[in-house]
């Protein structure tokens, strides 16, 4: 019974790719969020849509999910992706701590149709000065300054 779920978890994010492509709304990428086998979170790619480069199928599924739980976390979560998620959607999923990811599509396949983020990859494994696009480092005491707040802040949320 389980991976019956669990495929059709996957054919709903799949569904969820499917319908953003055919209504231009942004790339061929789907994701549900499911907690206790029900999903709580779906999302496609809306970059087109929203004119937002970060809009990206897990992101909006994430954002949904959060919003759906009232938490900033997905423990006890499981994520369902039409592809093996993206650097930027790789770090949201880690930032969010859901319990596992299944995927469909790996990102070879994503890059055969031109989502080819093997740049990126070999980017973060560049030093700062290497990178393509320039980082220069200003004001770090004034901004110390913010950091050293938090530090003595009394009623933090840690996450």
């Amino acid at each position: 019974m389980k991976e019956a779920q669990q495929i059709q978890f996957m054919l709903e994010a799949i569904s969820l790719s499917a319908y953003g492509m055919i209504h231009n709304e942004g790339g061929p990428f789907g994701c549900v969020i499911v907690k206790n086998n029900s999903i709580i979170g779906r999302g496609s790619n809306k970059v087109i849509l929203m004119n937002d480069p970060t809009a990206h199928a897990e992101i909006i599924a994430i954002r949904d999910a959060c919003q759906h739980l009232g938490t900033f976390q997905l423990d006890g979560c499981q994520i369902y992706t039409s592809c093996e998620p993206c650097p930027m959607c790789l770090g949201a999923i880690y930032w969010a701590h859901p319990e596992k990811v299944y995927y469909a599509c790996t990102r070879k396949d994503a890059a055969q149709i031109g989502f080819d983020d093997q740049f990126i990859y070999e980017e973060m494994m560049s030093d700062l000065p290497h990178r393509k696009i320039p980082m220069e480092q200003i004001l770090r005491p004034e901004s110390l300054k913010v950091f050293s707040g938090w530090l003595e802040k009394a009623d933090k949320i840690i996450y």
